[in-house]
Parts: structure tokens; sequence; C-alpha cells
């Protein structure tokens, strides 16, 4: 079903080859203003003032929107069980129903910790002081998935050029794989989002590929990790669809922290994600392949994801989240 695409690493280092007038000189971070970056790092520093600093009791923590959220809560309950154990804190799993709502969740203060989307995560860091600090990962330290475009079995659609004219899902406007990457790379394929064909917002990952099973579509641009474990519930039958196009790997779900906890609780979050067994829980069955949580910073592994944002004339304000 999967495969490499040499022409998708070419399409992404020709991005960061343009993107890289802008980034040879020193990128600035792009925070709100009730946020500083002092050290340049591109996430918000923590309050100077040690009175505004957050210990809360109870942590709330959030995995990125999904379509069935109970079953995630299930899945996140042995590495919630562990977070308790190495903070002593109690930890409630916050179910979203939306990146916008994720996202404004920890800018109001209400969420704690959480898993943000690819694309979502610059939102977060820049409008909801959110600072990424790990993400899924195998024992070699590699992690990513690929954006693939995926279309009925027997449809007439043999290349992405074939696009053109027909029902195509993207996800949402905030979505790297489901949106924003498709937007700066499919033009180099032949087909321009928005132009050679009208993009319907299905709302997520999980819709666009039930949709396109379904015949609503004709075809989406996915993300691989999301319909991999798709597949592997049962909830469509790979035989039905087919591959037209697969980028290479980009970074997944960002891990994070809001930037106003407290430096000995923020110690206390990274070792219980670093510490995490994933061997024999359902959050290793849920993510196969992956075995840890990998130590990342969004300066280095979001840089290209910024790029294909900034190609696309992303703006992190509080109107571009609401567009989503």
């Amino acid at each position: 079903m999967r495969r490499t695409s040499t022409y998708g690493t070419a399409l992404i280092a020709a991005l960061a080859w343009t993107a890289g007038a802008a980034l040879a000189q020193e990128e600035t971070a792009a925070l709100d203003s009730q946020y500083t970056d002092k050290n340049g790092d591109l996430v918000a520093d923590a309050p100077e003032d040690e009175s505004a600093l957050r210990n809360p009791d109870t942590l709330v923590f959030a995995y990125t929107p999904v379509e069935d959220p109970a079953i995630y809560e299930d899945i996140w309950t042995p590495f919630i069980e562990h977070l308790e154990d190495v903070t002593g804190k109690d930890v409630q799993f916050f179910a979203v129903q939306s990146n916008s709502a994720e996202v404004e969740a920890m800018r109001s203060g209400r969420l704690h910790i959480a898993g943000f989307s690819t694309g979502p995560t610059p939102f977060a860091v820049n409008l909801a002081g959110a600072v990424p600090f790990a993400i899924m990962g195998g024992d070699d330290g590699r992690f990513g998935y690929t954006l693939q475009v995926y279309t009925q079995a027997d449809s007439d659609i043999q290349e992405m050029a074939d696009l053109a004219g027909k029902r195509i899902a993207h996800t949402s406007p905030t979505s790297n794989s489901g949106n924003q990457a498709p937007r700066a790379l499919f033009p180099d394929l032949g087909v321009v989002p928005g132009e050679d064909y009208e993009v319907n917002y299905s709302g997520s990952h999980d819709q666009s590929m039930l949709g396109v099973v379904a015949g609503d579509y004709d075809a989406a641009p996915v993300a691989s990790e999301v319909v991999d474990r798709m597949a592997e519930r049962g909830l469509y039958d790979p035989e039905d669809v087919r591959i037209v196009w697969e980028s290479e790997p980009f970074p997944t779900t960002s891990y994070a922290y809001a930037h106003d906890l407290a430096p000995e609780l923020k110690e206390k979050i990274e070792e219980a994600f670093f510490s995490f067994d994933f061997e024999g829980t359902a959050l290793g069955e849920e993510f196969e392949g992956v075995s840890k949580f990998i130590p990342i910073t969004y300066k280095d592994q979001w840089k290209v994801i910024r790029q294909i944002q900034r190609a696309n004339g992303v703006e992190y304000t509080p109107q571009g989240l609401a567009a989503e």
C-alpha cells in the first residue's frame, strides 16, 4: 500500500530552499503580545515573577482531536497513571472537540499538558504559550508521518493532476498534512487546491478517509499515522482505497506544557514522558512502531512546518485560529 516518493523529497527540499533566505537570518518568534522570548528559542519564556508560576493540584491533559475521544481516553490511561505517579498530582483527561478548542483551553489556563497536531502546534506555541518538548518515536530515535493522498481503489484518478475538477476533502485550515502542506506542495504536482478543485473541509483526517471510502469525496490528503490506526481498528478496508501520492515524513503530534508551570513541575512532567514504557500498554498497541517519547524542540523540529505555513501566508493570530 505505501510507497516512498523521491519526488516528495525534492519538493520539500525546494520549499525549504525558497524559504531559506528568510531563515538564513535569525528567525524571530511570532508570539502573542502577552508572551516574551528573550532566549530566542521561539517559545514563550516562563514568567519572571515567581508568583505568576502555577503548580496546580490537578493537571489537565488533552490529546489532539479524534473521531472518538472516549476510545483515546482509555488508550491514554496507562500513561496518565504513570504521569500521576511521577508528578504526585491528579491528572484529568480532557477530550477536545477541535484544534481551536484545544489551543484556546491552554491559552485560558484550563489545560496544562497537551498533544497538539502538527499544523496547529505553531498556533499553540504563539497564541497559548505552549512549549513542545516531546514527540513519539522508535528505539532508533526516528519519528514522523507522511502526507498521503487516497482515492477509491477503482477511481480514475491515477496521478495528482487528475484531482482537477474532483471533490477533494481537506481536514481543517490549520492542519499540516490535511491542508497546509497540500496547498504548498500540490501546485508543483500539477494541481492547485482551491483553483483546480474546490476544497471541502471534512473536520478531521478520520472523516476525510471515511468520506473517500463512502464515495462522498473523490480523494483526500490525510496523515498516514491516522489512517493506519483506523485500518488497524477495522474502520475501513485498505483494499477499498489506494494511494495516489505520498510525501516524505513530517513531525507528528507535539507534546507540550504550558509555559507558566513551575520549573520543578515541568521537570517532573518531562521525567514522566521520557520514563514511560510503551511496551505492553494500550498506548503502545495503538501507536505501532512507537516505543518511547523523544526530546524535541519547536525551533528545530518544526522548522519545515513553519516554512510550509509561511508559504501559505499563515499568521498566528486569534483570527487565524478562528478560521480553523
